[in-house]
């Protein structure tokens, strides 16, 4: 005996629905109610959370972006670690740092207790930021300026490691801040480090 098959594209024939139970209609209420509380908590969650810091996220030509790190890194330079400039930017400055596959340029030197304007970007493809061990996380987008009032609190040799998969070098993509406390001590790993111009170790 034959029987008429049905697809997704024919409607079934007759009611095929029943209206819903009370039960049904209180939980349903339910889960619109939370998902406006959710709805809600975004965005005052982000300006009285403090996990969100607020930064102004601007344009900017990934070329001239990498050309005025250089230029900030040749302006307070004050050593060398590996090949990379060591920069140590005057309280208040604006202070650039870019990511490239696969490092992080130049090797900042803050004071603590100090603010400065982070400047981040990339010059290629996109990275993370992440600072070790402190739990600070950002997207790094070329052809985007992520400027940032930072102020550090601990005087430290801090890590920068990529969290964002970036490409075969991925892994090795380490950079540094260090942070100095009020009488200009350091922490420091590497004994090869130089500094320059007047720094201090």
């Amino acid at each position: 005996m034959l029987t008429k098959v049905h697809t997704g594209l024919e409607p079934v024939p007759g009611i095929w629905w029943r209206p819903a139970h009370k039960a049904e209609k209180v939980w349903v209420g339910i889960a619109f109610a939370w998902c406006m509380v959710l709805f809600a908590m975004m965005p005052l969650w982000h300006y009285r959370g403090g996990q969100n810091p607020a930064g102004v996220r601007t344009r900017v030509d990934p070329k001239a972006f990498y050309a005025r790190t250089v230029e900030f890194a040749n302006q307070y330079k004050v050593g060398e670690d590996r090949g990379f400039p060591i920069v140590q930017p005057p309280p208040g400055a604006d202070v650039y740092l870019v990511g490239t596959t696969f490092s992080w340029y130049p090797i900042l030197q803050l004071q603590a207790g100090k603010e400065y304007v982070l400047h981040l970007s990339s010059a290629d493809v996109n990275h993370g930021f992440s600072l070790f061990p402190i739990n600070i996380n950002f997207q790094v987008v070329p052809g985007y300026d992520y400027a940032l009032r930072v102020t550090p609190t601990t005087a430290g040799d801090f890590r920068i490691v990529c969290n964002e998969f970036c490409g075969i070098g991925h892994h090795t993509m380490v950079g540094r801040v260090i942070v100095v406390d009020a009488s200009g001590s350091t922490v420091a790993d590497n004994a090869n480090a130089t500094l320059q111009n007047g720094g201090a170790p």
